[in-house]
């Protein structure tokens, strides 16, 4: 054996030897846009191109500096050139698909950013792998767009690992129902009907608003709005507002809210305000063939009935009321268990026309002068 060939053998014995396949370790020495080059122990450099570093990778100098010590895998010891080349984004990429089937054998909550939105669900990337959420496993509620979730971390499970056919599933869904459930479950252990607690108005409807109590909705039936009465709860309330309500009731998993609070209730006003025989003024708020019901207070509303708006003969409230309409009535029955009051205009002005139409007499006493109709008579 020639001293030459004694030492180009002792030369390739200072290296270790490599092969396709092997995982290494190596230190950057220098960056260029589109490769870096890099030690790995062996005779000849190994170069990583800016594609097998990563599939967004633009300008490999903004991500790797000299010096830097990273983990690569050999692709292959030889190109024909005498580098060898290396990849970075594959071996990133097995570790990544080997974490996912962990978490998906472990039924394990990952989190990582939304990098895509597609019309049809969700792009994340955990560990440099892509996970797909479809639409329909993003949320517990229908949402069209999805659009708010771009670059937000968002929590997931893998529900579906197939890298062979690159079919990796993740489903947000049923970790928001799942906490849903745990959430209306310590709801109901702590409430009970006649509690005051503070909601967020999650929707309006014409008959009624459900408000997110944390845990559970309820419901604010439209008769329950106002001791008063509300037309449109539209005009009222808004998606996103705070309220303090009332719990009336609790069937099953049905809460029946209420903001008719019972130390606000305006009958009690009424009772002491309102008794049989007194005069009172009240807005028209609303008539019906029958009637008319007169505003006294917010939530107290009196009935005039058609054959007690005038001494003359009415057909119908409309003929001569008008809703707004300030009125003088006279109370002639008040139910404070039914919170119903009965009114007369017509009794009113008989006992006004009466009044007015009788002689006058001088009251010694206190020198006024009074109708007839007035004067004390002995019995």
């Amino acid at each position: 054996m020639s001293e030459e060939q004694s030492f180009e053998e002792l030369l390739d014995q200072s290296f270790k030897t490599i092969r396709n396949g092997e995982i290494v370790e190596a230190t950057v020495i220098d960056v260029k846009p589109d490769a870096a080059y890099l030690n790995i122990g062996y005779k000849a450099d190994g170069v990583l191109t800016k594609e097998e570093y990563s599939n967004d990778c633009k300008d490999l100098t903004e991500v790797l500096h000299a010096g830097d010590k990273l983990e690569v895998k050999v692709l292959k010891v030889n190109d024909g050139d005498g580098q060898v080349i290396l990849t970075y984004k594959r071996l990133a990429a097995e570790k990544g698909n080997k974490r996912l089937e962990e978490a998906f054998n472990n039924k394990e909550v990952l989190t990582a950013k939304v990098t895509q939105v597609l019309k049809g669900g969700l792009t994340v990337i955990y560990e440099d792998t892509r996970v797909f959420i479809p639409a329909s496993l993003v949320s517990d509620v229908f949402e069209r767009d999805l659009t708010k979730y771009q670059d937000q971390e968002i929590e997931f499970v893998v529900t579906e690992f197939n890298p062979r056919r690159r079919r990796i599933i993740g489903d947000r869904k049923q970790l928001l129902v799942e906490r849903k459930k745990e959430a209306a479950k310590a709801l109901f252990e702590r409430i009970q009907p006649g509690d005051v607690v503070v909601g967020i108005v999650k929707n309006v409807t014409d008959f009624g608003a459900f408000v997110d109590l944390g845990g559970a909705d309820g419901l604010l039936h439209i008769s329950e709005m106002s001791w008063g009465r509300v037309e449109n709860p539209k005009k009222v309330f808004k998606v996103g507002q705070e309220l303090t309500v009332l719990i009336k009731d609790i069937k099953g998993e049905k809460i029946a809210l209420s903001l008719k609070f019972p130390d606000q209730n305006p009958w009690i006003e009424a009772a002491n305000s309102f008794s049989i025989g007194s005069v009172v003024t009240g807005r028209v708020a609303r008539m019906t063939d029958f009637g008319a019901f007169v505003e006294l207070l917010p939530g107290v509303d009196a009935l005039l009935h058609v054959s007690q708006i005038s001494r003359d003969h009415v057909d119908k409230p409309s003929d001569v009321l008008k809703i707004g309409q300030q009125i003088d009535a006279k109370v002639v029955d008040f139910n404070a268990a039914e919170h119903k009051i009965s009114l007369s205009v017509k009794q009113l002005d008989m006992e006004r026309a009466q009044q007015a139409n009788a002689p006058v007499y001088r009251d010694p006493e206190e020198g006024e002068d009074v109708p007839t109709l007035d004067i004390p008579t002995e019995e």
